[in-house]
């Protein structure tokens, strides 16, 4: 059965979007910088539930699409990929260096871009898949400038991707968080990580393109276009949040 992929599993928003799947029966790849995911995966997973424990840096193209290969060799080609791998720090204008931007810029936008060349037009020939970006910072900071930029980038990626690949019924979103996640704050991954489920088993005519989280609050802004239905026939440097 086709599964999950997660890319920026850490102890966050990734860790507790794959329990969230593995709890719905779905096996779950975990895709992370270091190899914590270990043992992250046995907590997660079960007897009849797989969790595959991958390592790759979300910026390092060759590494990241070898283990996206390797997750599908194990566990097929997954239906839902979802990537929440970020560098939140802060910084201010000109008070960067160039290379850490594009560093930065790497993880936090062209990874997900990787993952998507590689993955949605495989979605798109089946006919249905979720691709789901963490987003962020709903207004710019100029305490932020990095992360400011990149989740800017991320809204561009959806956009785009969801213009390619929407009409095929691959369903791109983001989940944007506009607070710091942490355990039983309004700001709770396992809370968080229910949209990214609803965003996955909702019909593709009530697709939902971006949902903005405020608090313990959801703003939900619907997708651009209708499309089929996809309910049928389916059952730090790196912080990951």
């Amino acid at each position: 059965m086709a599964g999950a992929l997660i890319i920026g599993a850490g102890p966050g928003i990734g860790q507790a979007v794959a329990r969230r799947f593995a709890r719905e029966g779905l096996p779950v790849a975990l895709v992370a910088r270091t190899k914590d995911t270990g043992v992250a995966a046995e907590s997660i997973g079960s007897p009849g539930t797989p969790v595959l424990p991958l390592t790759a840096d979300a910026a390092a193209e060759t590494a990241l699409r070898a283990a996206l290969d390797t997750a599908a060799g194990e566990l097929g080609e997954p239906d839902a990929l979802v990537c929440d791998a970020a560098v939140i720090r802060p910084d201010t204008i000109g008070g960067l260096p160039l290379r850490d931007h594009l560093d930065t810029y790497a993880v936090d936008v062209l990874g997900a871009l990787t993952a998507a060349a590689h993955t949605l037009p495989g979605m798109a020939r089946r006919g249905h898949g979720t691709f789901v970006v963490t987003g962020g910072m709903p207004e710019t900071k100029p305490q932020y400038v990095s992360l400011s930029l990149g989740k800017a980038g991320v809204r561009a990626l959806v956009e785009l991707l969801d213009a390619e690949y929407g009409p095929a019924g691959v369903h791109v979103a983001t989940v944007t968080v506009g607070g710091v996640v942490a355990p039983g704050t309004a700001y709770d991954p396992d809370d968080i990580a229910a949209h990214y489920w609803r965003l996955h088993t909702q019909p593709r005519e009530r697709g939902e393109r971006e949902v903005l989280r405020r608090g313990s609050t959801a703003r939900r802004s619907p997708g651009r276009r209708p499309g089929p239905d996809r309910s049928k026939g389916r059952p730090g440097r790196l912080a990951n949040r």
